[in-house]
């Protein structure tokens, strides 16, 4: 049975208008032939409006004028796949949307224009920012059962006034750590000050803590207050207090036990009220036994002790602080990048971080020089990262099986093969996992 043309044309538009993406179509000069419901509601241009107008008129986004995805598609033959972008509303609000283009062709075979569908993310990305706030405290975002457990005493130690001990490799977020406590304490309005130990010289070590009166040393021309005086109703934060000399753990015992100093050179003392964090990544209980660090000040700083894994041991935390950095890095440089690929997620799961999360975010900044727009890919990460020989995925070919093996593996591993906490991580039932273990074959290792 044959049609009218017109006829042919109303089923087509109703086709369109039932697909719940946008969906346009373009000639060969890039003008819009057609235009779905869809993508009436996701740019704010009715259908009447659009039709005729060229595309990059009415979608307006990042990449319209130097790479238009819908050209290159047309003068390449190539389709383009789920490409993240931004398009400016017909109210002028910036919308993130996922591009997919593909030819269009007439009875004969040749093209005739191009289509392009196109996915809101706007409610993807509120969901990710609400997942990640559930998974966050202050400016610190991990899911892993060890950080949460920290997560959960952090307001009880913000409210005490105790000192608190933070352990922790270099680049675990140390200082993070304190400044979230400082920011929930009663002391939060005060300054917070951070001081370097381990990058002061001892001769400089006492005078920077404490101060000096002037004609304490021959360039003292005049009074200069310490970091004590400078956190007066705050709190100071001593990182690498492991590298501090004996002479200078003697005088910050003193303060500790007594709230009181003496700056260099003066004949009173003056009294302290702030609060100390202390921080270190090496091991003080050994350096107390090998006598490098006093036993008597190791029990003052270590009242309330946080113990933060390294990254490689909350690696299920990197995707969430790639969209932390993704964002951060998006407001400090007015770039709009959508999100990282997933052999560029691949690739930074597999790393081993000896740097922690320091290294993860400046790996983010080093690919943001190099990546204009669009999303983060495997060659816009610093070499270091990415192994040499390829991915695993690619080079052995993982079934799903196997890559589902390895996560569950890698994550009770993560977790001392405790069920519950894997399953937290995973975010899955306990009964769940339980089957899986079973179905895959999984041995937990005898001690």
């Amino acid at each position: 049975m044959n049609y009218p043309k017109k006829q042919i044309q109303a089923h087509h538009q109703i086709i369109l208008d039932s697909i719940a993406d946008g969906v346009f179509t373009v000639d060969k000069e890039m003008n819009i032939t057609s235009f779905n419901r869809a993508a009436e509601d996701i740019t704010g241009f009715s259908r009447k409006d659009a039709v005729g107008l060229p595309c990059y008129d009415v979608l307006r986004a990042n990449v319209c004028e130097e790479s238009c995805l819908l050209r290159q598609t047309i003068d390449t033959e190539q389709p383009v796949i789920n490409f993240p972008v931004y398009i400016l509303r017909a109210d002028k609000k910036l919308i993130p949307i996922s591009v997919t283009t593909a030819l269009l062709k007439d009875a004969a075979g040749r093209v005739v224009g191009g289509v392009e569908t196109f996915r809101d993310l706007t409610a993807v990305d509120k969901l990710r920012k609400a997942i990640r706030k559930q998974h966050s405290f202050e400016d610190i975002v991990s899911k892993n059962a060890t950080m949460l457990d920290l997560f959960a005493i952090l307001p009880q130690v913000a409210e005490s006034n105790c000192s608190v001990l933070i352990e922790g490799d270099s680049g675990t977020g140390k200082e993070l750590f304190a400044r979230a406590i400082h920011n929930n304490s009663t002391r939060r309005n005060g300054p917070f000050v951070a001081v370097n130990c381990g990058a002061l010289p001892d001769s400089l070590c006492e005078s920077e803590l404490f101060g000096y009166k002037a004609g304490a040393f021959t360039d003292a021309k005049k009074d200069k207050p310490g970091r004590f005086a400078l956190a007066e109703n705050g709190t100071l934060f001593l990182d690498e207090i492991g590298d501090v000399s004996p002479a200078v753990q003697s005088r910050l015992l003193r303060v500790l036990e007594e709230k009181v100093y003496e700056p260099l050179g003066a004949t009173e003392t003056c009294a302290s009220n702030a609060r100390v964090i202390t921080a270190t990544n090496r091991d003080l209980q050994q350096l107390v036994r090998q006598g490098k660090f006093r036993d008597d000040l190791y029990f003052r700083i270590d009242i309330v002790k946080l113990s933060l894994p390294p990254l490689s041991k909350r690696k299920e935390d990197i995707p969430l602080l790639l969209d932390h950095f993704i964002d951060q890095f998006n407001h400090l440089t007015g770039k709009k990048i959508m999100g990282i690929s997933r052999k560029a997620v691949a690739a930074l799961m597999l790393y081993d971080w000896p740097g922690n999360v320091r290294e993860l975010e400046n790996a983010i900044e080093h690919a943001f020089v190099l990546c204009l727009e669009g999303m983060i890919r495997l060659h816009h990460l610093p070499a270091r990262v990415v192994p040499q020989g390829g991915l695993p995925s690619e080079s052995r070919g993982l079934s799903l099986r196997e890559a589902e093996k390895r996560t569950i593996v890698q994550a009770l591993e993560r977790n001392q093969w405790k069920k519950m906490a894997t399953a937290r991580e995973l975010e899955i039932d306990k009964n769940t996992l339980r089957r899986k273990i079973k179905r895959l074959g999984i041995i937990e290792p005898q001690a």
